[in-house]
């Protein structure tokens, strides 16, 4: 997925904000934004928010659908470059192919993963795939620490993932570990993501670690979490010290109410985010931004940064630079 926010921006409403706070939740609210490519598909983004920017290593969180492919396009996204991070890609509805410039040609449907790992660059595509009627999911990020921030790039996709019950709800996790479970893909940092699928009028409470922060990300309506109803793209915000997550959903909901776990020790280290990039400091993201705009340009063979995504596509260019340097920062917004 590719960010076309230059400068994540966030207009939230404060009255539902401050009565979510009073109840004892970080509520954060998403907006919408066009996903990049010719047919901009509408997302919710929810991270990184104007209140929050991570939650342990999760740094990016884009939540769409259920998207009428039929009317709408899906998801068109060209090739485009990240460095830095991870990205994470589930799926409720829908397929979505991925291919990248390490040769990795992946598929992810409901119940799968595709997890890249950027490190020090990479380009890939994602579109839906012919077959897809309905799209639904999320598109998520993870920040890569320092020390292995500008590892070699490469590429893990699973057609399944663990799976267990607890109390009411389905957990799948696909990434890092819940209890005893852990999916098959490459971490760099302790965390967790899962999907916790309820009934309405359901009751789960998720066993996790006491030391991570975590983020429920609502797919659906129905979902609540402190007595608070978390809005479809939205996401409350849970501080370390408890070992449940207790997620509760609506009895009036209609259908199955679907959300996403997210969480991760506190991310002690300050980044720099420019569009598909993660840097420790403005000049990375610059010299990122720069080399991925040469190389659009250049024969393949001298492409050597970000590589050639097969299939001929059209590269998405870069947005500019704002004119001021950019400064790393840390989870939280400081106040």
């Amino acid at each position: 997925m590719s960010n076309d926010e230059a400068a994540p921006v966030v207009e939230s409403e404060r009255a539902c904000i401050d009565e979510a706070q009073r109840a004892g939740v970080e509520l954060l609210l998403p907006r919408e934004v066009p996903l990049g490519g010719p047919r901009a598909m509408p997302v919710l983004r929810v991270l990184p928010n104007k209140h929050r920017h991570m939650v342990g290593a999760w740094c990016f969180a884009d939540a769409f659908g259920p998207e009428d492919v039929t009317t709408h396009g899906g998801m068109d996204v060209p090739p485009h470059p990240h460095t830095g991070l991870q990205t994470v890609s589930w799926l409720v509805a829908g397929s979505i192919e991925h291919r990248d410039s390490v040769g990795s040609v992946h598929t992810v449907s409901p119940g799968g993963v595709n997890v890249m790992t950027a490190g020090r660059g990479i380009a890939h595509s994602e579109h839906s795939t012919p077959d897809t009627v309905a799209l639904h999911g999320v598109q998520l990020w993870v920040a890569l620490p320092e020390a292995e921030r500008w590892i070699d790039p490469h590429f893990a996709g699973l057609d399944a993932v663990p799976t267990l019950r607890v109390g009411d709800a389905t957990v799948q996790v696909f990434a890092g570990s819940l209890g005893t479970l852990r999916a098959e893909v490459p971490v760099h940092s302790p965390l967790l993501g899962a999907e916790v699928r309820l009934p309405a009028g359901g009751v789960a409470e998720v066993p996790v670690g006491a030391t991570f922060e975590h983020g429920v990300l609502a797919l659906t309506d129905g979902l609540v979490i402190g007595g608070v109803p978390v809005p479809v793209g939205g996401m409350a915000v849970l501080a370390p010290g408890d070992d449940l997550v207790r997620v509760e959903t609506d009895a009036a909901a209609s259908g199955d109410v679907v959300a996403i776990l997210l969480g991760g020790e506190p991310f002690a280290e300050e980044i720099v985010m420019f569009w598909n990039f993660v840097g420790t400091r403005h000049d990375d993201v610059a010299a990122a931004r720069e080399a991925w705009m040469r190389e659009r340009d250049a024969a393949e063979d001298d492409r050597e940064r970000f590589g050639v995504v097969p299939g001929g596509e059209p590269t998405l260019p870069s947005p500019r630079l704002p004119d001021v340097e950019l400064l790393p920062r840390g989870r939280a917004r400081r106040r």
